[in-house]
């Protein structure tokens, strides 16, 4: 199948159960999903490139995680970092406790439930901010919250995931002291090149739009290349190049030309993550998925509400913040990948962890865009973008 041919089917499809969706007021990201489970190799087969759908996809993460950072403006987070760090570090170790607990007593062994229980303290920035009004991203202390404790979460997750990579490699901690040394000195060179030369060419030409569409994109793509260079991931390249320009003025004008753009890899992103599973293996991992899946959406929001509620943050706010939080992240799908390919996670634990986040994707989603204002509500009272 051709790669227009790909697209089409994928996008058509999507289209198609997206309609069906919204006349049934359910969540679009659900349709997406289901779409990838239908389509994929374990559905019809229809599409069949799994693999390169996942590299495609990827990109959907990087620009997000580009626009987080360009929302995210250096004074702010600092301010949060405190109560972020507690209320992340707090559930980090609660969820990772409960996974590994649920792990062990689904019968898999201890180096695979201590993966999966690393896998359960993460939330999905995906669903946390593309359910998230933009006003609230941008004004309002909720997408500040948010923002603080997805940003760190990700950062615990980006170094589980150099763990394992230097693990794979067969370097120990020395490969991972590495890769964080190399985290400051990229963070130095991305300030230096911003304020030398990206933000003069932006007040320069700043009236040929599609100049700094082009500037933006590439500015994205080369820290998130600098990046992968110096040992670390894209999607941390893509944050740090966003939370570089985050100041200059014009960084909300790229934030809104580059949503669409976003959209449209996440589209596929989604599609992966349902194309991902592997049927097959459904009745061996059913009660471990769903075991996982249920602490996770009985268990995060509850625990994210006392601990907001505990920091001095507002019942209101407290809930709704949980809710938000509740899911697993499609970090822990990355996890699930690379630690099959190390061999510390076998098929089994591995489509289990695939599955409980793909039932906590679909059920969180629902449940959000049910209850709170979100771009994709299906009532008008809570629509907002």
């Amino acid at each position: 199948m051709s790669p227009v041919t790909l697209i089409f089917v994928v996008f058509t499809s999507a289209a198609v159960l997206a309609t069906l969706a919204l006349f049934a007021r359910q969540a679009m990201i659900v349709a997406y999903i289901l779409v990838g489970i239908a389509l994929g190799p374990s559905g019809v087969g229809v599409v069949r490139e799994a693999a390169w759908l996942d590299g495609i996809a990827d990109i959907g993460i990087m620009f997000l995680l580009y626009l987080l950072g360009l929302n995210m403006v250096p004074s702010q987070l600092l301010r949060m970092m405190r109560e972020a760090t507690v209320v992340t570090l707090a559930s980090a170790s609660a969820f990772f406790a409960v996974g590994t607990g649920i792990a062990l007593a689904c019968g898999f062994p201890m180096s695979e439930a201590v993966i999966l229980g690393a896998a359960m303290m993460f939330s999905s920035t995906i669903i946390g901010l593309k359910l998230l009004p933009t006003t609230a991203l941008h004004h309002q202390h909720t997408g500040q919250v948010l923002i603080s404790v997805l940003l760190l979460q990700d950062l615990l997750a980006i170094l589980v995931l150099l763990g394992l990579q230097a693990t794979s490699r067969g370097h120990g901690g020395g490969a991972l002291l590495l890769q964080l040394a190399a985290l400051p000195a990229l963070i130095g060179v991305a300030y230096a090149l911003e304020h030398w030369v990206l933000e003069p060419l932006l007040r320069r030409f700043d009236r040929i739009q599609e100049y700094m569409f082009l500037l933006a994109i590439a500015w994205c793509l080369l820290l998130a290349e600098l990046a992968y260079a110096c040992g670390l991931s894209h999607e941390i390249g893509a944050f740090i190049a966003g939370v570089a320009l985050a100041n200059c003025p014009v960084s909300l004008f790229i934030a809104d030309s580059l949503r669409p753009l976003r959209d449209f890899f996440l589209i596929l992103f989604f599609f992966s993550v349902g194309g991902s599973l592997e049927l097959g293996l459904i009745g061996e991992t059913l009660l471990p998925a769903t075991a996982l899946a249920g602490a996770t959406l009985i268990g995060k929001p509850w625990v994210f509400r006392l601990l907001f509620l505990r920091e001095g943050e507002t019942r209101k706010l407290s809930t709704e913040a949980g809710v938000r939080l509740g899911q697993i992240s499609e970090f822990s799908l990355l996890v699930a990948v690379l630690a099959t390919e190390v061999g510390v996670l076998g098929a089994r634990a591995s489509n289990a962890l695939q599955l409980a986040t793909v039932l906590t994707f679909i059920a969180s989603s629902y449940y959000i865009v049910m209850r709170f204002p979100t771009p994709m509500a299906v009532r008008d009272n809570l629509r907002q973008d």
